[in-house]
């Protein structure tokens, strides 16, 4: 198989395949429960989107910083959980695309030596992306581990495509990309991050990103050298956890460098069609000598049936 590198040490995205096109969202019906808990009520309103930072991605579609306006609605103060998603697999017998092709990608430090002996195959641009068979939700490094000590970490390796089977049955959707960073920047205006511009201030840690030299030594001096648990370090002035590092977060948008310059400047939603959906806030796997993408307006892409040991989601709702 070959594999597509779409943003460097973001995300690898899985190959075109043979396989007959997985549609289990349809029939996924909702849970009983229709429930804002755990979700923060947002006024909405215009702020600042994007940024002419000279840290950013140009070619990423970062900028120009344009007014933009969103309506109120609800947001998840936290990513989908394990047990979250558990809940929804019990309930419903889905099953996830990673499980469906048999295999999804792992970050090369975080598998065992045992499951490294079978491994054939990695991304050739960026070798530290292993293809790891029996890799998925439950077994986020391989399949001999488990996620029964991690219940309250993000679900990972769901791709948007479970991530919207997952929003018909909680009767939520994904944020668009303007709500998200909305929801992200809590109210402060064109910092550099969720908290302000200091990356340490007081030397505290504020987010679960790399330390050290990537790819090989992670120092994780924030504590956390995977995931950290969705409720993890100080919110930020809106009460979201975590949208900085840790895990990438689908978004309902397609993904486009270029069509922000000329789309709506009210309720954006990103271009009608194409071939990779937004992700946003950055993992645990980036770095400022790298890939720098835990700031606030920074964006990246992947296809909507690819599935990695670093992306996950939040869940809205129209209010």
């Amino acid at each position: 198989m070959e594999f597509e590198i779409i943003n460097d040490c973001c995300s690898p995205t899985k190959p075109k395949s043979n396989l007959t096109q997985y549609k289990e969202i349809s029939a996924v019906t909702s849970c009983q429960n229709r429930s804002n808990k755990d979700m923060v009520y947002l006024p909405g309103g215009e702020f600042l989107m994007g940024t002419d930072d000279p840290d950013g991605y140009n070619a990423d579609g970062e900028g120009p910083i344009r007014k933009i306006k969103v309506n109120p609605f609800y947001i998840d103060t936290c990513t989908v959980t394990n047990s979250q998603f558990k809940d929804f697999v019990n309930d419903t017998g889905y099953k996830t695309e990673a499980e469906v092709y048999g295999w999804s990608f792992v970050f090369h430090s975080l598998v065992t030596s045992e499951t490294k002996k079978n491994v054939i195959q990695h991304v050739h641009q960026t070798p530290w992306w292993l293809v790891v068979d029996g890799a998925d939700w439950q077994h986020p490094e391989g399949p001999d581990s488990t996620i029964e000590n991690r219940l309250d970490h993000p679900v990972i390796h769901v791709s948007w495509n479970d991530a919207s089977a997952y929003c018909i049955w909680a009767q939520k959707r994904l944020p668009t990309e303007a709500e998200w960073e909305y929801a992200a920047r809590g109210g402060l205006e064109q910092k550099k991050y969720a908290w302000g511009d200091e990356l340490h201030p007081n030397g505290e840690h504020y987010a679960n990103i790399w330390q050290g030299q990537f790819p090989n030594d992670n120092q994780a001096l924030d504590g956390y050298e995977g995931t950290a648990p969705a409720r993890s370090f100080t919110p930020n002035n809106f009460g979201l956890y975590n949208v900085s590092g840790n895990i990438w977060e689908w978004c309902s948008d397609w993904f486009s460098p270029t069509y922000h310059l000329q789309d709506t400047r009210e309720n954006p939603k990103g271009i009608p069609s194409g071939t990779s959906k937004v992700i946003r806030g950055g993992s645990y796997l980036c770095h400022e000598s790298y890939c720098n993408r835990y700031r606030v307006a920074a964006r990246s892409s992947n296809t909507p049936d690819s599935s990695t040991g670093n992306m996950g989601f939040r869940c809205a709702r129209d209010a």
